[in-house]
């Protein structure tokens, strides 16, 4: 079985988005969302190495192919916590 590579951002996109909404002062849109995603860094590493660099974070990113709809959960997550 190989190990498939995955894009990882750095630094994670739920930091520069939560970021980027706290200096905006309100919500990002959609379109937004998908400009920071398409300008942030990111490599292609191994899924096990991408699982590593979670588990060190102490949390999973938001999947790049499913931005906007992850990053409104998470929003809601973070507004709770």
């Amino acid at each position: 079985m190989t190990d498939d590579l995955v894009p990882s951002f750095t630094p994670a996109l739920i930091a520069v988005l939560l970021n980027r909404e706290n200096a905006k002062g309100e919500p990002l849109t959609e379109q937004e969302v998908i400009e920071i995603r398409d300008s942030s860094v990111a490599m292609m590493v191994p899924r096990s190495m991408e699982r590593a660099l979670a588990a060190s974070r102490g949390y999973d990113d938001i999947d790049p192919e499913n931005v906007w709809a992850e990053w409104q959960r998470v929003r809601v997550e973070l507004q709770e916590g």
